[in-house]
């Protein structure tokens, strides 16, 4: 990667984020190192579960040579290791923070300490912005930038359809036919992964051709074992085995439609990859998802699991429909979700760190 220095200093910097294997945070903090590395600067990328109190923080901080600024996404799973930092450092919000965490007072005094001290902030949308600035009383909104992920894709050149649906237990003559609503989550209660089970069964039940594949990490492991049991049982629905980044587009690009069932959402990078891989998406009308997805223009919403199935039907029915919202998705990501946009502004960012 060419190098491009915005910055005549270099600085040493640690990055604090949720690090668990094929997470969206994980694939945004990898995103995000590389851009910060592409301007010289040498940035070390750590999992904020590793570390138990900010002491073990500022023993790290101050080991030779020294680190010289930080970052960290999630104000405080990940932004309370810095509150006692000796350093400036920059934070970026997860979503769960300002969604979730914020109802908590515990949390949210934790929160607006971080918010405090913090050089600067990252929020992927403006109402996400907003939000941080009314239940953590920020009186510096200047502090917050509004910054949308960036976004590109790209599928693994050698990948088996028909293997990954066998590997989510998918056995029945015709595969090529099916159509694949994909569901793309870590297993934890946020992402909410059965709410559409027992509706989508009982519309695989008359419509065999139609199945739900839920894919994504195991990060909770007594609602692992519930989604286990449930999809065992409930014909229509399967869970398939976590892959690579490149494996998963490679899927998507053969899938009918990508689903989000989430009760709350930053901004869903699934969401966002799918639209650039032409795969309409039928979402859950949650804030999140509201900010990037427009009903009818560049994807569907839905409130209920009944709503869900209408809508789904809809995209079946309608051709005219699903051109048009996979068409604009497209445009909308290359327009609001540049990769090199992205990277100008934590190059930016990332400078001011080292400014008095």
């Amino acid at each position: 990667m060419q190098i491009i220095r915005v910055n005549s200093v270099e600085m040493k910097l640690l990055f604090f984020a949720c690090l668990s294997p094929n997470t969206g945070n994980n694939t945004t903090a990898e995103r995000i190192r590389s851009h910060i590395e592409s301007a010289g600067h040498v940035c070390e990328l750590r999992d904020a579960d590793e570390f138990q109190s900010t002491s073990e923080v500022s023993e790290l901080i101050s080991q030779s040579p020294p680190f010289e600024g930080a970052l960290a996404i999630h104000l405080f799973r990940a932004g309370r290791l810095l509150i006692d930092a000796k350093i400036p450092f920059g934070v970026i919000f997860g979503g769960t923070d300002i969604n979730e965490d914020v109802k908590e007072e515990r949390k949210r005094v934790v929160m607006e300490q971080v918010l405090l001290k913090a050089r600067f902030a990252v929020a992927f949308t403006e109402k996400m912005k907003k939000r941080a600035e009314l239940f953590l009383k920020l009186s510096q909104g200047s502090k917050i930038c509004v910054q949308p992920q960036g976004i590109q894709t790209q599928a693994a050149e050698t990948f088996c359809w028909l293997e990954f649906l066998r590997s989510a237990g998918v056995s029945r003559e015709h595969m090529d036919q099916l159509r694949v609503f994909l569901l793309i989550c870590g297993l934890r209660k946020v992402k909410d992964p059965l709410y559409l089970a027992q509706v989508f069964s009982e519309w695989h039940a008359q419509n065999p051709q139609n199945i739900l594949v839920i894919i994504g990490p195991k990060i909770d492991p007594s609602l692992t074992i519930e989604v286990e049991a449930v999809v065992k049982r409930t014909p229509g629905v399967f869970l398939a085995h976590e892959r690579s980044q490149e494996e998963l587009h490679a899927a998507m690009k053969r899938c009918f439609a990508l689903v989000n069932c989430s009760i709350s959402e930053g901004m869903s990078a699934a969401i966002l990859e799918a639209m650039d891989l032409e795969l309409p998406v039928v979402v859950r009308n949650i804030p999140g998802n509201a900010a990037i997805v427009r009903h009818q223009v560049t994807g569907l919403l839905y409130a209920s699991p009944q709503e869900f199935i209408r809508q789904s039907e809809r995209l079946l029915s309608d051709e005219d429909l699903r051109e048009q919202v996979v068409k604009n998705g497209k445009q909308y990501v290359q327009k609001h979700h540049s990769p090199e946009q992205e990277r100008e502004t934590y190059q930016r960012l990332v400078g001011s760190l080292h400014c008095a």
